[in-house]
């Protein structure tokens, strides 16, 4: 039997995502002005992480967080809802943008500052549903803990950065990525342990 090229199998789910999309235009509300006014706001956040956290730091981080995102999303291409987008970055239509790559992009790039007074963790939320699984940036103050820090997720909104504390997350619910991976291999073992025992009991 021909195999059917990836491309036309991937086609309805596309058009599924253009539709629940209302097949409009997307068009992102933030631009280099509307970000800078947030940077007063975050960078408040940010500097009350923790006493010990420079306010040059919290405000250097908070630029860059807000900024970031908008670089990022000429780069790539991004003129759809995110799981549209998604879906293109799928079928090789567009070059990045996965939630993955705006997390690496951005941790990249606020490593790059070498902060001594903040911390930054890597997050999995949905971590057992590939389809559905998303990572994402935080900030903490040096020391703390992920649960201590503000989540930087540029993915959810295109390059609007979604920024707010870990725990009061209205979306998503998250984990340390280390956690999730070793939660994620703990199935897969699981799984495979039950595929011989199957095998075996046939």
């Amino acid at each position: 039997m021909a195999r059917i090229p990836l491309i036309s199998r991937l086609l309805p789910l596309l058009a599924a995502c253009l539709l629940a999309a209302g097949c409009s235009g997307y068009a992102p509300d933030h631009t280099p002005a509307s970000a800078a006014r947030e940077v007063g706001p975050l960078t408040a956040e940010i500097a009350a992480l923790s006493p010990d956290v420079d306010p040059e730091e919290a405000a250097r981080a908070a630029r860059i967080a807000l900024d970031y995102p908008l670089e990022l999303r000429q780069r790539y291409e991004v003129s759809d809802p995110p799981l549209v987008h998604n879906t293109k970055v799928n079928m090789g239509l567009k070059p990045r943008g996965l939630c993955k790559d705006w997390a690496d992009d951005m941790e990249a790039r606020l490593a790059a500052e070498g902060f001594e007074t903040l911390a930054l963790h890597r997050a999995i939320a949905n971590a057992d549903n590939a389809r559905i699984e998303h990572s994402t940036l935080i900030v903490s103050a040096r020391g703390a803990g992920l649960y201590d820090g503000i989540v930087l997720d540029p993915w959810r909104y295109g390059g609007d950065l979604h920024w707010g504390p870990v725990t009061g997350d209205p979306e998503y619910r998250w984990l340390p990525r280390r956690q999730a991976f070793e939660a994620r291999r703990a199935r897969e073992k699981a799984k495979k342990n039950l595929a011989i025992g199957t095998r075996e009991s046939l």
